[in-house]
């Protein structure tokens, strides 16, 4: 169906409640911004005005009939979807969402390695047995990015207890594989796929963009609107699209996941970014990618790093560039910085630059930050190497236990000398991007815990439940 992609449904509706001059006895305790600190009024005044609750002409997002269900009609419309829904709680609701929806506890389910925390933490939850398959690395990037599809498609048939097949596409750097090839041979399995898009919403334009999985044939598709659209944090998509997952166990676990109390500004940004979306013109289009080319080669006329070319990164809004020293990397962060100019990600020698989907930049005050920064770089001497972390993980990987399993076991702390071959029953999770060096449930190597005494000592910000990272770990007992 065709729908009108020029209404705001439920933004309007909003935006017309406070034209009623109406009077609040009910929540949020502010009153339509009535009370409120002096010190932040200014900045909040505007927003508080749409901050509502379930009222009357408003909807409900875990029962929609109004105007709710309607900007979620129109967003299925524009990603050719069956049913779409928005999320208040990140993609990480939605990946929460969908996996519990097809997993039962003990269920096998093939996992794309290179996955972020929240599809690990969902396995956890759902009890899962999961079998990681990882991509090769890429030298040129020094990223893994490259599924092996030939390696998936030997996978399946030696488990036909499959339940689902849990994919990432594209990567933190925009980088995208073949992922059609693998959810036809999953098909051919009556196998569903469930593809964590978070940094895809935009590829439902096309080129010069990647195509979306869920064009490709993916049945729960989850995108993060807030990293690449002009959405609030926190507001994302999911999709489901065909008939091999159950819609009514996704919303049970929508409803159960997601607040009762659904923040209304970022639901109304979810229908305003679909609008944006829905309306942005193939010159408007030409002329972002112009401004990123025209950024990129900014980047490029240093020599103080090295920006990897836009074929590179298959999503040309995305721009790296690669530093070798550790003492240079830390150095021109800072300088970045100082310019207030921030990147969206620092790993130990690569810093990610992530352009949006209008021509909002200042060119002329990013070239002449850049050649401030370079003229200080040029002028220090930096003779240190960056320890690289390189892991290796096997095409194939089963945990020795089920999460489910896990969850009954007594664990100890080890130090990191007494750690290898122990059974990890923490994550060690360099964030962002959020993806774990080390897995709960996984078998810890000496690769591992080189691999993590150098992202110590590079400084990178770890996520880590116990008890000191630097010390070491806890194990299965």
């Amino acid at each position: 169906m065709n729908r009108n992609q020029k209404r705001t449904p439920l933004f309007t509706a909003l935006e017309n409640h406070p034209k009623q001059n109406a009077t609040s006895f009910h929540v949020p305790g502010h009153k339509n911004g009535s009370i409120f600190p002096k010190q932040g009024k200014t900045y909040f005044q505007d927003i508080l005005k749409i901050d509502l609750t379930e009222i009357s002409g408003l909807d409900d997002l875990h029962h929609p009939e109004g105007a709710i269900k309607e900007a979620q009609e129109l967003t299925a419309d524009l990603y050719n979807a069956d049913y779409s829904y928005f999320l208040v709680g990140g993609s990480t609701v939605g990946n929460l969402s969908m996996i519990l929806s097809v997993c039962q506890p003990g269920d096998k389910v093939l996992v794309q390695r290179n996955s972020h925390k929240s599809i690990m933490n969902a396995l956890e939850l759902a009890g899962a047995k999961p079998i990681f398959i990882s991509p090769a690395f890429h030298k040129e990037t020094e990223s893994y990015h490259l599924l092996n599809i030939d390696q998936v498609k030997k996978t399946i048939p030696l488990h036909s207890d499959i339940k689902a097949i849990i994919l990432t596409y594209p990567d933190y750097f925009g980088r995208t594989y073949p992922i059609k090839e693998i959810i036809e041979e999953a098909h051919t399995y009556q196998i569903p796929v469930l593809v964590d898009e978070a940094h895809g919403p935009h590829f439902t334009l096309g080129s010069p963009f990647p195509m979306s999985s869920l064009s490709l044939g993916a049945d729960i598709v989850v995108h993060s609107a807030h990293k690449m659209l002009p959405a609030m944090t926190m507001g994302s998509f999911l999709h489901i699209k065909g008939s091999y997952v159950d819609r009514y166990k996704v919303e049970h676990y929508l409803q159960m996941i997601q607040s009762s109390s659904p923040s209304y500004p970022i639901m109304a940004s979810l229908d305003l970014a679909r609008y944006f979306l829905a309306n942005i013109t193939s010159d408007e289009v030409i002329e972002v990618i112009d401004e990123v080319t025209k950024i990129r080669e900014i980047f490029q006329r240093s020599k103080e790093w090295h920006t990897y070319p836009e074929n590179v990164s298959t999503d040309p809004l995305k721009i790296t560039l690669e530093i070798n020293s550790t003492k240079k990397l830390k150095e021109t962060v800072a300088l970045f910085e100082e310019h207030y100019i921030f990147p969206e990600l620092v790993t130990s020698n690569q810093m990610l630059f992530i352009h949006g989907l209008d021509t909002y930049m200042d060119k002329h005050h990013l070239q002449k930050s850049i050649l401030s920064i370079e003229q200080r770089l040029s002028s220090k001497h930096f003779d240190d190497k960056i320890e690289v972390p390189f892991i290796t993980y096997p095409s194939i990987n089963e945990m020795p236990f089920s999460y489910g399993e896990m969850k009954t076991k007594d664990v100890e702390w080890v130090t990191w000398e007494q750690a290898k071959g122990r059974i990890a029953m923490e994550a060690v999770t360099p964030y962002p991007p959020g993806i774990p060096f080390l897995m709960k449930g996984e078998i810890i190597t000496e690769n591992h815990i080189d691999t993590i005494n150098a992202l110590i000592r590079n400084g990178q910000h770890i996520h880590y439940k116990g008890h000191d990272i630097q010390s070491g770990i806890l194990v299965l007992k």
